[in-house]
């Protein structure tokens, strides 16, 4: 069955309402059910993303790979991710989120374990490459799953909730990859190739509990009463509703034709700004252990892994407290735009002439609000797309912005090259913030109130 189609088909007479008492509980039973298994899967399917950014600090002097080199080695990534997004999320469809989630994950887990093989660029490009061709389906496959189980009133919660996995592996990864980089001679391998070692494998054994523990819908739970599943149906087909009556009230395309919905002009402005957005966050996770090692000399490993991950324990209690204050206000493009700005601010801080204390201060300010943006961006596809269209639709816009992130890493890379500093890819990414917001204040599509 569609998992789509299986979410909002009931064979059961459906009440008018859903007592806001029921509702509050039967969230937070799916919260516990599913938040928590779904966030260690995030943890680490972006491990095996951003663990590249901490094994370059000894990865491309033995590689004999320069900075431009080494940025390519993420673009190939972004770029294998960019054109199996869409495939991914459509076989998702098809063969129902427990598959296909076992399926990719074990696929990348034994990707990213190879690439400790790598002997040069080129080797290392091809096994990038076919990490991104498998976790392409993750992250936006993920997202359409979460429309499933939670209406858009919980969504910025359940989204902050499952996405803080990313700060949270920003920060342990930093510190745990510090110490596995002390590793480097044992066995005869080098730090770097531990790392994809010891991060790699964990992703392959989680495919397989997936495989076991995932619903493909609420319909399918074993876990849910039937009075549960009626009680979520009600409250999605109300959310759907609202949303249908949006599209006719601003002239959005109408469902049934998947081209048009995806040139409307708010799902571009969505991909736009998440195209924007996503700059920033391909910085944190490729450049921000360079940019750590580049104020702080003759620090080791182990004490640059720990100073990156100061700025993801601000990240995570910004994205917990923001998408509580968005669900509260019901508000989200102000929600999205301001901490986009805050985050420019941040790095352009980062890139005066200041202490290293302050440089810090304005990672800890860009980190935290390109983050809490993110988590409440992804509020906003579902308000303007069509469920039909949702699992194309999420993945197209999530493609805008992997293609951000891999020309972050080209142009910084370069831009560091013939500067000899990170000050001016700090500047663009400054830049590049404050357009996206722009952008997002001009979105038509967002609610002021969404009950």
């Amino acid at each position: 069955m569609n998992p789509i189609k299986g979410a909002s088909a009931v064979q059961v007479p459906v009440p008018d309402s859903v007592n806001a008492g029921i509702e509050s509980v039967l969230i937070g039973k799916i919260s516990r059910r599913l938040i928590g298994f779904l966030f260690v899967l995030f943890v680490f399917s972006f491990l095996d993303r951003i663990n590249i950014g901490f094994a370059g600090l000894t990865m491309g002097k033995d590689l004999g790979l320069t900075a431009t080199e080494f940025g390519l080695a993420s673009t190939v990534f972004y770029g294998a991710y960019i054109m199996f997004g869409i495939p991914s999320n459509v076989m998702l469809g098809k063969l129902g989120a427990r598959r296909w989630i076992a399926i990719i994950m074990v696929a990348w887990g034994i990707a990213s374990t190879a690439t400790m093989f790598a002997r040069d660029a080129n080797s290392l490009y091809v096994l990038r490459i076919l990490v991104g061709i498998a976790e392409a389906g993750f992250l936006p496959g993920i997202l359409l799953y979460l429309t499933f189980w939670f209406p858009g009133a919980y969504r910025a919660r359940a989204n902050a909730l499952f996405m803080i996995a990313m700060p949270v592996t920003s920060a342990l990864g930093a510190v745990v990859s510090g110490y596995i980089l002390k590793l480097d001679g044992l066995q005869g391998l080098h730090g770097w190739q531990w790392l994809f070692l010891l991060e790699g494998l964990p992703s392959a054994v989680l495919g397989v509990a997936v495989w076991l523990y995932l619903d493909d819908s609420p319909q399918k739970a074993r876990w849910l009463t039937q009075a549960e599943k009626t009680a979520l149906a009600t409250m999605l087909e109300a959310d759907n509703a609202q949303a249908a009556r949006r599209r006719a009230q601003t002239d959005k395309p109408e469902p049934g034709s998947l081209m048009r919905e995806l040139c409307s002009i708010p799902v571009l402005q969505l991909a736009v700004t998440y195209f924007l957005l996503v700059n920033t966050l391909g910085m944190i996770s490729t450049w921000v252990p360079q940019i750590v090692k580049s104020f702080n000399q003759g620090s080791s490993d182990l004490v640059v892994g720990v100073l990156t991950a100061i700025p993801h324990a601000f990240t995570i209690a910004a994205m917990l407290m923001w998408g509580r204050r968005s669900d509260k206000h019901q508000e989200r493009r102000w929600h999205v735009a301001l901490p986009m700005l805050a985050a420019a601010g941040g790095w352009l801080l980062t890139a005066c002439e200041v202490g290293p204390e302050t440089k810090l201060l304005g990672l800890c300010i860009a980190s935290a609000g390109a983050y809490a943006a993110m988590t409440i961006f992804w509020t906003l596809p579902d308000q303007v797309i069509s469920v039909s269209s949702r699992p194309v639709g999420i993945a197209f816009i999530n493609a805008a912005g992997i293609v951000g992130a891999a020309l972050n890493a080209v142009i910084v890379g370069y831009l560091r090259d013939i500067s000899g500093s990170f000050t001016s890819g700090l500047l663009y990414a400054t830049a590049v913030l404050v357009v996206g917001a722009s952008v997002v204040l001009t979105f038509s599509g967002a609610m002021t109130r969404h009950r």
